[in-house]
């Protein structure tokens, strides 16, 4: 029921596991994720499409972080449940405290297997309680999944204490040593192409030029919109075929301000945010919409400002040439997965993972971080010298749900 990425991340494998023969597969998931004086709404209220309909699996809400009782209800389920493996999706920090401590008490059973699906490791915003959370949540399990190297090394970094062993098989190593399964964020199948749908019809209805360049998910500063925006105003000097398509909710932004309860929230939050954060690290200010304005392109860009429904997601990946991902930090991107699904090329920056999946000159472009004049000259590079959708799908072919869940199996 949750928003973004992790959520149709998790459905997504939770199908995929289901799909193997002999596999019972259970979610048991949230009913509130974070302290609750975060001033956020974390839940689809917009979407009318399920991704479980038609399947077997169950869904147990139960964890609510601002309840420990619910943890100790989570894990008594989980070994009621009596699993073979139990696969935590790691992304926050902040979640080690639950997630330490109910995968703590599964470590007990020896006929459990405890895997962390590790998504972030370095977190995008740098709290001094970070390396506590961290620590505790992920020293529990017996086997780690990563999307990329940087990723496993950091792992690596984070435990020298710990002896691991690395592989893309997913064949688990002689304890005491702990197996990092290096493996990929596979393409995402949620979101389909739709035959039938009218490509100019909608370029028209919106706005759009010829050339469309795609900026979407939750507006965040380590995403790089500002840079995108930038870049974007420098191509649009030169040229007036194009335009630029952002489309996402402002992560911030959710929530009635007028209301009591979310000045306090946002006073509490605030408060703890100048406790435990570096000030340059508070996003909560950040406006890269602005900008539009701001540089006069305003009649050149398209902007969705809001969560957009499971149903609707395609409508703007149809539409466009290219994503734009010129990320200030990354770890493997749902957007670049859902990107590939549509077989659209990806313009990306040299960060993280990116230089692993993107192949410059083949299935997109890479512009150094944090320089909008490369990242312009790599829009305009795609102009001229396009990416065959082809050779898209040729880099995704080997980056499926059924090699993922088939290397989790293995173990």
């Amino acid at each position: 029921m949750f928003k973004g990425g992790i959520a149709n991340y998790n459905t997504a494998l939770a199908k995929s596991l289901a799909a193997q023969p002999g596999n019972e597969v259970h979610i048991v998931s949230w009913t509130q994720q974070y302290p609750a004086i975060i001033p956020r709404d974390f839940i689809d209220r917009s979407s009318k499409q399920t991704f479980l309909e038609g399947t077997d699996i169950q869904v147990h809400y139960l964890t609510n972080y601002n309840n420990p009782r619910t943890w100790a209800q989570t894990y008594r389920l989980i070994r009621d449940l009596r699993p073979d493996k139990v696969i935590f999706q790691w992304a926050i920090a902040l979640q080690g405290l639950p997630m330490g401590r109910i995968a703590r008490r599964l470590r007990q059973h020896p006929e459990i297997e405890v895997l962390f699906d590790v998504h972030v490791l370095v977190q995008k915003e740098a709290s001094v309680l970070d390396r506590f959370f961290t620590r505790y949540g992920l020293k529990a399990a017996h086997t780690y999944i990563c999307h990329a190297y940087t990723t496993a090394h950091e792992l690596e970094a984070t435990f020298p204490q710990l002896t691991f062993a690395i592989n893309e098989s997913g064949e688990r190593a002689k304890p005491p040593a702990r197996t990092i399964i290096k493996l990929f964020h596979p393409v995402y199948n949620l979101f389909q192409p739709d035959p039938e749908f009218d490509m100019e019809a909608e370029k028209a209805r919106l706005g759009l030029k010829k050339h469309v360049f795609l900026f979407f998910g939750f507006i965040r500063k380590y995403k790089g919109l500002h840079h995108a925006i930038r870049a974007f105003a420098r191509l649009r000097a030169q040229r007036d075929d194009v335009s630029l398509l952002i489309v996402g909710e402002s992560f911030w932004a959710t929530l009635d301000q007028s209301k009591w309860s979310t000045r306090l929230k946002n006073a509490l939050f605030g408060t703890a945010k100048k406790i435990f954060l570096q000030k340059s690290d508070d996003e909560r200010h950040y406006q890269p919409l602005a900008l539009v304005d701001e540089l006069g392109i305003a009649d050149d860009t398209v902007v969705v400002n809001e969560f957009v429904p499971n149903e609707e997601v395609h409508r703007y990946f149809q539409v466009s040439d290219a994503i734009l991902t010129f990320y200030l930090t990354a770890t493997p991107s749902g957007v670049e997965s859902l990107a590939y699904n549509f077989q659209m090329p990806v313009l990306a920056t040299r960060v993280g993972h990116f230089p692993e999946t993107v192949e410059h000159g083949f299935n997109g472009y890479l512009a150094e971080p944090e320089d909008p004049a490369s990242m312009a000259a790599m829009m305009q590079l795609f102009l001229d010298q396009p990416i065959q959708r082809a050779n898209v799908a040729a880099a995704a072919q080997n980056m499926s749900w059924e090699n993922y869940a088939q290397a989790i199996m293995r173990g």
